[in-house]
């Protein structure tokens, strides 16, 4: 069952970051931490607390990454 939400969470970051093009570096780190970051606290912590937790903080520390 994990397998299959990872392969559909990974194909939704794809599409999601396809049309990244036109954004600039610290929004598509953003994005990209917050993918990151829900599928890793969903597949650690499970449910919607650890999806939401990680992707929070995903988004945080990719924001923070690609800060100038």
């Amino acid at each position: 069952m994990k397998s299959k939400i990872l392969a559909a969470v990974a194909a939704v970051t794809m599409m999601a970051l396809t049309g990244c093009g036109t954004m600039d570096r610290q929004t598509a780190g953003t994005v990209g931490g917050a993918v990151a970051g829900g599928a890793i606290g969903s597949a650690v912590g499970g449910g919607t607390l650890g999806t939401l937790g990680g992707a929070a903080l995903g988004g945080y520390v990719g924001h923070e990454a690609t800060k100038k």
